[in-house]
């Protein structure tokens, strides 16, 4: 057994668990249906022909959302897979990832 550091916590970890993706599904699965519901919203107003500006506005909240999804998934995927799950991460390490999580967030917003 490993420990990981994730978010400011370090997480016990074995070679053989299952992902973050795993670890954090029910939070995931919400964030996607709320996707789900904007994307469906969309089409909605689509349907009922609604406004330019009412439609664009729901195509970027829906946009952001996927956003923040996608910089979720990949700090998670840093935090997990990328940073030696077998060894306690470097506080040069942690950095590092800090830094390239900040880079992506502003990336994605």
């Amino acid at each position: 057994m490993i420990f990981i550091y994730y978010k400011g916590v370090y997480y016990l970890h074995e070679r053989c668990s299952l992902s973050h993706t795993s670890k954090d599904k029910k939070k995931l699965l919400s964030r996607i249906r709320r996707i789900k519901g904007q994307a469906e919203a969309i089409e909605r107003a689509l349907e009922a022909e609604g406004e330019c500006e009412e439609i664009l506005q729901l195509v970027a909240s829906c946009r952001g959302a996927l956003n923040g999804l996608m910089a979720e998934l990949i700090e998670g995927h840093l935090r997990f897979h990328v940073l030696s799950p077998e060894q306690k991460p470097l506080p040069s390490q942690i950095e590092a990832a800090d830094e390239l999580m900040s880079v992506v967030k502003r990336y994605f917003n």
